[in-house]
Parts: C-alpha cells; structure tokens; sequence
C-alpha cells in the first residue's frame, strides 16, 4: 500500500514533463516573435481572431487565465499598437468590449509566420499522428484543471 503523504510518481512525472516542455515552448515562442510583440500579445490576438463577437476584458481574463490586472496591461499594450478596438458597452457603461482590429489581425499572420519554423520542427520530430493522438489527453487535462 502506497504512502498517502506521497504523491504519485506518475503524476509528479506527467506534471514535471508538462512544466518542462511548457517553460521551453513560451522561451522558444518568445524568441521567435516578431520584435515587439510578447507571449501574451500572440495570445489574446490569436483567441479574438478566432471569435465571432466582441469579448469583455473579464471574459479574455477569464477565458486566458489570467489576472484582470494582466489582461487590462496586455490590453492597453495592444490597443497602443493599432491592434484591438476597445469601447464602451452599450448596455453597461461600466464595461468595456473588445475585438480585434485589421491591423491586429495583420500582427497576428506575421506572428504566426515567425512562429511556424518551432511549430513545423517540433511537428516533424514528434510526427503529426503522435500529436493528434495526444490532443484528447491534453483537453481533458485542461478541463480536470479548469
């Protein structure tokens, strides 16, 4: 009978590989953006590219998992830039909604194009089934998470 005051070596394996690679892809990613633009910057330009409608600063912080503090500095920082629209909500003047600009969306494809070279090297070493095999474990783990 195992210990209950040891974790699970599985998990602390599953854990410590996850940290790993992650504290290596947001280096590699960083690196590879284009000047000027951070981590974070790609990251919300790349999830409001994806939406069909505006989003709160609430929602992006929630949504992204960041503090509201985080999301309202980004925000701020991208707005500055050209690359998202932020206006007052209609219905409550006390909120704001935000969507991405052309110009945001112009950033976006040019990080993108910066970052394929890691994506295309990690996908040829790992192999393209490997990844698709691993996507639903990785979903589900965010979700036990969530």
């Amino acid at each position: 009978m195992s210990d209950p005051s040891e974790a699970d070596p599985i998990a602390i394996a599953l854990f410590s590989e996850i940290l790993m690679a992650e504290q290596m892809m947001r280096a590699r990613l960083s690196k590879a953006l284009p000047k000027g633009m951070e981590l974070s910057h790609f990251t919300v330009l790349n999830f409001l590219a994806n939406q069909s409608s505006e989003k709160s600063p609430a929602q992006l912080a929630r949504v992204l998992h960041l503090t509201k503090g985080a999301m309202t500095n980004t925000l701020t920082k991208l707005e500055n830039y050209g690359h998202i629209h932020v206006r007052p909500d209609w219905d409550d003047a006390r909120r704001k909604r935000v969507a991405i600009s052309d110009a945001g969306l112009l950033a976006r494809l040019d990080a993108i194009r910066a970052v394929r070279p890691v994506f295309d090297k990690v996908m040829n070493e790992v192999g393209h089934e490997k990844v698709r095999a691993a996507l639903p474990f990785l979903r589900d783990l965010r979700s036990a998470l969530d």
